[in-house]
Protein backbone atom coordinates (compact mmCIF):
# COMPACT_ATOMS: atom_id res chain seq x y z
CA UNK A 1 0.00 0.00 0.00
CA UNK A 2 1.49 3.34 -1.05
CA UNK A 3 1.73 6.10 1.51
CA UNK A 4 0.07 9.48 1.12
CA UNK A 5 3.40 11.14 0.31
CA UNK A 6 3.90 8.90 -2.72
CA UNK A 7 0.33 9.62 -3.83
CA UNK A 8 1.01 13.36 -3.65
CA UNK A 9 4.16 12.99 -5.78
CA UNK A 10 2.34 10.90 -8.39
CA UNK A 11 -0.52 13.39 -8.53
CA UNK A 12 1.93 16.26 -9.03
CA UNK A 13 3.69 14.53 -11.96
CA UNK A 14 0.35 13.73 -13.61
CA UNK A 15 -1.09 17.23 -13.23
CA UNK A 16 2.05 18.83 -14.66
CA UNK A 17 1.91 16.58 -17.73
CA UNK A 18 -1.77 17.46 -18.29
CA UNK A 19 -0.69 21.09 -18.77
CA UNK A 20 0.63 20.07 -22.20
CA UNK A 21 -2.87 19.23 -23.44
CA UNK A 22 -4.46 21.91 -25.64
CA UNK A 23 -7.96 22.45 -27.07
CA UNK A 24 -8.97 20.07 -29.84
CA UNK A 25 -6.49 17.31 -28.96
CA UNK A 26 -7.01 13.56 -29.03
CA UNK A 27 -5.48 12.25 -25.81
CA UNK A 28 -4.37 8.72 -24.99
CA UNK A 29 -5.56 7.82 -21.49
CA UNK A 30 -3.22 5.52 -19.59
CA UNK A 31 -4.02 2.80 -17.06
CA UNK A 32 -2.91 2.62 -13.44
CA UNK A 33 -2.78 4.74 -10.32
CA UNK A 34 -0.64 7.59 -11.70
CA UNK A 35 -2.53 7.76 -14.99
CA UNK A 36 -5.75 7.96 -12.96
CA UNK A 37 -4.57 11.28 -11.51
CA UNK A 38 -3.99 12.58 -15.04
CA UNK A 39 -7.46 11.48 -16.14
CA UNK A 40 -9.06 13.16 -13.14
CA UNK A 41 -7.12 16.37 -13.81
CA UNK A 42 -8.13 16.33 -17.49
CA UNK A 43 -11.77 15.75 -16.59
CA UNK A 44 -11.70 18.69 -14.19
CA UNK A 45 -10.30 21.00 -16.86
CA UNK A 46 -12.98 19.89 -19.33
CA UNK A 47 -15.73 20.38 -16.74
CA UNK A 48 -14.44 23.87 -15.89
CA UNK A 49 -14.27 24.84 -19.57
CA UNK A 50 -10.48 25.20 -19.53
CA UNK A 51 -10.15 22.55 -22.25
CA UNK A 52 -12.56 22.09 -25.16
CA UNK A 53 -13.11 19.59 -27.96
CA UNK A 54 -11.06 16.89 -26.23
CA UNK A 55 -11.40 13.19 -27.02
CA UNK A 56 -9.79 10.44 -24.96
CA UNK A 57 -8.52 7.11 -26.27
CA UNK A 58 -8.51 4.64 -23.35
CA UNK A 59 -5.81 1.99 -22.95
CA UNK A 60 -8.07 -0.40 -21.05
CA UNK A 61 -11.71 -1.15 -20.32
CA UNK A 62 -11.17 0.08 -16.76
CA UNK A 63 -9.86 3.41 -18.02
CA UNK A 64 -12.73 3.71 -20.48
CA UNK A 65 -15.24 3.28 -17.66
CA UNK A 66 -13.45 5.91 -15.56
CA UNK A 67 -13.29 8.41 -18.43
CA UNK A 68 -16.99 8.04 -19.21
CA UNK A 69 -17.85 8.35 -15.52
CA UNK A 70 -15.84 11.59 -15.30
CA UNK A 71 -17.37 13.06 -18.46
CA UNK A 72 -14.45 12.72 -20.88
CA UNK A 73 -15.69 11.96 -24.43
CA UNK A 74 -14.04 8.72 -25.57
CA UNK A 75 -13.09 7.52 -29.02
CA UNK A 76 -11.51 4.26 -30.17
CA UNK A 77 -8.21 3.98 -32.01
CA UNK A 78 -10.08 2.66 -35.05
CA UNK A 79 -12.31 5.74 -35.02
CA UNK A 80 -9.20 7.95 -34.82
CA UNK A 81 -7.88 6.46 -38.04
CA UNK A 82 -11.20 6.87 -39.79
CA UNK A 83 -10.87 10.60 -39.12
CA UNK A 84 -7.58 10.76 -41.02
CA UNK A 85 -7.79 11.52 -44.71
CA UNK A 86 -6.49 8.94 -47.17
CA UNK A 87 -3.85 11.45 -48.28
CA UNK A 88 -1.96 11.64 -45.02
CA UNK A 89 -2.80 8.39 -43.21
CA UNK A 90 0.77 7.10 -43.63
CA UNK A 91 2.34 10.29 -42.30
CA UNK A 92 0.39 11.02 -39.14
CA UNK A 93 -0.14 9.45 -35.77
CA UNK A 94 -3.73 10.25 -34.84
CA UNK A 95 -3.24 10.69 -31.07
CA UNK A 96 -1.72 14.02 -30.08
CA UNK A 97 -0.59 13.21 -26.52
CA UNK A 98 -0.72 10.11 -24.36
CA UNK A 99 -0.12 10.34 -20.62
CA UNK A 100 0.65 7.08 -18.84
CA UNK A 101 2.60 5.80 -15.87
CA UNK A 102 5.42 3.27 -15.67
CA UNK A 103 6.52 0.64 -13.19
CA UNK A 104 10.22 1.31 -13.76
CA UNK A 105 12.29 3.81 -15.76
CA UNK A 106 16.00 3.22 -16.40
CA UNK A 107 18.77 5.77 -16.92
CA UNK A 108 18.20 5.74 -20.70
CA UNK A 109 14.40 6.17 -20.32
CA UNK A 110 13.51 2.62 -21.28
CA UNK A 111 10.41 1.52 -19.36
CA UNK A 112 8.78 -1.48 -17.78
CA UNK A 113 4.99 -1.24 -17.93
CA UNK A 114 2.13 -3.65 -17.40
CA UNK A 115 1.73 -3.86 -13.65
CA UNK A 116 -1.91 -3.00 -14.22
CA UNK A 117 -2.29 -5.63 -16.93
CA UNK A 118 -2.89 -3.26 -19.88
CA UNK A 119 0.53 -3.49 -21.53
CA UNK A 120 -0.72 -4.57 -24.98
CA UNK A 121 -3.17 -1.71 -25.50
CA UNK A 122 -0.77 0.71 -23.78
CA UNK A 123 1.98 -0.11 -26.29
CA UNK A 124 -0.41 0.11 -29.24
CA UNK A 125 -1.58 3.54 -28.10
CA UNK A 126 2.00 4.70 -27.44
CA UNK A 127 3.14 3.84 -30.95
CA UNK A 128 0.18 5.75 -32.41
CA UNK A 129 0.96 8.90 -30.41
CA UNK A 130 2.82 12.03 -31.49
CA UNK A 131 3.98 12.77 -27.92
CA UNK A 132 4.16 10.01 -25.29
CA UNK A 133 4.46 11.48 -21.79
CA UNK A 134 5.34 9.21 -18.88
CA UNK A 135 4.46 10.27 -15.35
CA UNK A 136 6.23 8.75 -12.34
CA UNK A 137 7.52 9.56 -8.89
CA UNK A 138 11.23 9.23 -8.15
CA UNK A 139 10.83 5.74 -6.63
CA UNK A 140 10.32 4.34 -10.15
CA UNK A 141 13.79 5.40 -11.36
CA UNK A 142 16.60 2.86 -11.54
CA UNK A 143 19.91 2.45 -13.29
CA UNK A 144 18.88 -0.76 -15.08
CA UNK A 145 15.46 -2.21 -15.80
CA UNK A 146 14.70 -5.22 -13.65
CA UNK A 147 16.30 -3.80 -10.52
CA UNK A 148 12.91 -2.97 -9.01
CA UNK A 149 10.27 -4.64 -11.16
CA UNK A 150 9.52 -7.80 -13.11
CA UNK A 151 8.66 -7.85 -16.82
CA UNK A 152 4.98 -8.59 -17.51
CA UNK A 153 4.60 -10.86 -20.53
CA UNK A 154 1.17 -11.35 -22.09
CA UNK A 155 0.73 -14.83 -23.58
CA UNK A 156 -1.97 -16.77 -25.36
CA UNK A 157 -3.83 -19.16 -23.04
CA UNK A 158 -3.16 -21.85 -25.64
CA UNK A 159 0.61 -21.35 -25.26
CA UNK A 160 0.86 -20.81 -21.50
CA UNK A 161 3.11 -23.74 -20.61
CA UNK A 162 5.31 -23.46 -23.69
CA UNK A 163 5.98 -19.76 -23.11
CA UNK A 164 6.58 -20.31 -19.40
CA UNK A 165 9.17 -22.94 -20.29
CA UNK A 166 10.75 -20.67 -22.92
CA UNK A 167 11.09 -17.77 -20.50
CA UNK A 168 12.59 -20.05 -17.85
CA UNK A 169 15.14 -21.20 -20.44
CA UNK A 170 16.33 -17.56 -20.57
CA UNK A 171 17.22 -17.82 -16.88
CA UNK A 172 14.15 -16.07 -15.51
CA UNK A 173 11.81 -16.90 -12.66
CA UNK A 174 8.26 -16.99 -14.04
CA UNK A 175 4.99 -16.55 -12.11
CA UNK A 176 1.48 -16.74 -13.57
CA UNK A 177 -0.41 -13.61 -12.50
CA UNK A 178 -3.61 -14.41 -10.62
CA UNK A 179 -6.73 -12.62 -9.52
CA UNK A 180 -8.57 -14.24 -6.60
CA UNK A 181 -6.83 -17.58 -7.18
CA UNK A 182 -7.79 -17.60 -10.86
CA UNK A 183 -5.47 -16.60 -13.72
CA UNK A 184 -5.62 -12.86 -14.39
CA UNK A 185 -7.27 -12.17 -17.75
CA UNK A 186 -6.33 -9.17 -19.89
CA UNK A 187 -8.91 -7.18 -21.84
CA UNK A 188 -7.99 -9.34 -24.82
CA UNK A 189 -8.56 -12.58 -22.88
CA UNK A 190 -4.89 -13.51 -22.51
CA UNK A 191 -2.82 -14.57 -19.49
CA UNK A 192 0.09 -12.59 -18.00
CA UNK A 193 3.35 -14.11 -16.83
CA UNK A 194 5.34 -11.95 -14.42
CA UNK A 195 8.95 -12.63 -15.35
CA UNK A 196 11.88 -11.88 -13.05
CA UNK A 197 15.06 -11.44 -15.10
CA UNK A 198 17.03 -9.42 -12.56
CA UNK A 199 19.06 -6.53 -13.98
CA UNK A 200 18.52 -6.29 -17.74
CA UNK A 201 21.78 -5.19 -19.34
CA UNK A 202 20.39 -4.87 -22.86
CA UNK A 203 16.63 -4.13 -22.98
CA UNK A 204 16.59 -3.83 -26.78
CA UNK A 205 18.10 -7.30 -27.18
CA UNK A 206 15.66 -8.88 -24.74
CA UNK A 207 12.76 -7.04 -26.38
CA UNK A 208 13.81 -8.47 -29.76
CA UNK A 209 14.00 -12.02 -28.38
CA UNK A 210 10.52 -11.74 -26.88
CA UNK A 211 9.11 -10.13 -30.03
CA UNK A 212 10.20 -13.09 -32.14
CA UNK A 213 8.48 -15.70 -29.99
CA UNK A 214 5.11 -16.95 -31.24
CA UNK A 215 2.77 -17.35 -28.29
CA UNK A 216 3.97 -14.16 -26.65
CA UNK A 217 1.40 -11.52 -27.53
CA UNK A 218 3.28 -8.58 -26.00
CA UNK A 219 5.72 -7.71 -23.22
CA UNK A 220 6.20 -4.81 -20.85
CA UNK A 221 9.55 -3.49 -22.11
CA UNK A 222 8.91 -0.12 -23.74
CA UNK A 223 12.11 1.04 -25.43
CA UNK A 224 13.01 4.71 -25.17
CA UNK A 225 12.26 5.36 -28.86
CA UNK A 226 8.58 5.36 -27.79
CA UNK A 227 9.15 7.90 -25.02
CA UNK A 228 9.16 11.67 -25.55
CA UNK A 229 9.27 12.95 -21.97
CA UNK A 230 9.25 11.59 -18.44
CA UNK A 231 7.67 13.81 -15.80
CA UNK A 232 9.32 12.72 -12.56
CA UNK A 233 8.22 14.19 -9.25
CA UNK A 234 10.33 14.28 -6.11
CA UNK A 235 10.49 16.26 -2.90
CA UNK A 236 12.55 18.79 -4.84
CA UNK A 237 9.86 19.37 -7.45
CA UNK A 238 9.21 18.15 -11.00
CA UNK A 239 12.02 17.13 -13.30
CA UNK A 240 11.32 16.62 -17.02
CA UNK A 241 13.56 13.97 -18.57
CA UNK A 242 13.92 13.36 -22.30
CA UNK A 243 16.02 11.11 -24.51
CA UNK A 244 19.12 13.08 -25.54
Amino acid sequence: MENSETQILKKSAAENAVEEIKDGMIVGLGTGSTAKFAIESLAKKIKEGKLKNIYGVPTSNKTKELAIQLGIPVISLNECYKKLSSENINDLKPIDITIDGADEVDSELNLIKGGGGALLREKVIAQNTKSFLVVVDESKLSDKLGEKFFVPVEVLQFALESEKSFLESLGAKVVLRKNNDEPFLTDEGNFILDVYFGKIENPAELSSILNERAGIVEHGIFLNKLVDKVYCSSHNGIKILSVS
